[in-house]
C-alpha cells in the first residue's frame, strides 16, 4: 500500500510543470517552509522538504491544503483518497486518523454528564491529540482562528500539547459552534481517540 509520504510524492509527480512550479510558490509564499529548500528542487526533495518540516502524518493534511488554495482539487482528493486507503490498513487503535479517513466514532458531541466532548475529555485531548496542523487549517478554513492567531500556533508554539492549549485558548473561547467544528475536525483527523475517549 506503501507510505504516506510515497502518497505525497507520488501525486507531486502526477503534477504538470506548471502546477508544480505553482505548488511550490504556494509553498514558499506560505511562509511554511524556507524558500531556499524548495526552489529548484525535485517533487522528491520538496516532498522530504514538507515531510520533514511537519511529519508524515501531518504532512498530507498541509500538501492538500495547498492544492485545493492553488486549483488543483481533483489532485487534493486522489492524495486524500491515498492516504485514507493507507490508514485504513494500519493497526487497530492507532491515533491521528488521516484527512479523507471515515469516522470511526459516534457524531454526538454531547457527553452523558451534558458537557460538550471538547470540555468534558480537555486534559486528555490536550495530552494525546498529536495531528494538530491538519486540525489548525480547518479551524482557519472555517474562519473560527484567523491568520494571525494560526501563525502564533503553528509558528511561535512548540510541541503539541502547546499548540493543544492555545487552540483551547485561543480558538474555542467564542462558544459552542466553534467547539463543534473542532470536534468535526477531531473525528476526521483523530478519529481513534474520539471513539476511545467516548467509552469513557
Amino acid at each position: 500500500m506503501g507510505t504516506k509520504k510515497a502518497a505525497i510524492a507520488a501525486t507531486l509527480a502526477n503534477l504538470s510543470k506548471a502546477d508544480f512550479e505553482s505548488f511550490c510558490f504556494h509553498l514558499i509564499d506560505s511562509r511554511r517552509v524556507p524558500r531556499i529548500k524548495v526552489e529548484n528542487k525535485s517533487y522528491l526533495e520538496v516532498t522530504n522538504v514538507i515531510v520533514s518540516c511537519f511529519t508524515e502524518n501531518e504532512a498530507p493534511a498541509f500538501t492538500s491544503n495547498i492544492l485545493r488554495n492553488m486549483g488543483c482539487s481533483d489532485e487534493a482528493n486522489d492524495l486524500d483518497a491515498r492516504i485514507a486507503a493507507i490508514s485504513a490498513n494500519a493497526p487497530t487503535g492507532a491515533m491521528g486518523a488521516a484527512p479523507g479517513q471515515a469516522a470511526v466514532a459516534s457524531t454526538s458531541s454531547a457527553c452523558p454528564t451534558g458537557k460538550h466532548f471538547v470540555d468534558e475529555h480537555k486534559l486528555q485531548l490536550i495530552e494525546r491529540v498529536t495531528n494538530v496542523i491538519p486540525i489548525l487549517l480547518g479551524l482557519q478554513d472555517e474562519n473560527v482562528i484567523q491568520d494571525a492567531v494560526y501563525e502564533e500556533i503553528c509558528y511561535h508554539t512548540s510541541g503539541n500539547q502547546n499548540k493543544m492549549r492555545k487552540i483551547y485558548d485561543l480558538a474555542l473561547k467564542s462558544g459552542t459552534d466553534a467547539k463543534d467544528v473542532f470536534f468535526k475536525l477531531l473525528q476526521k483527523h483523530a478519529s481513534y481517540l474520539v471513539k476511545d475517549l467516548q467509552k469513557k
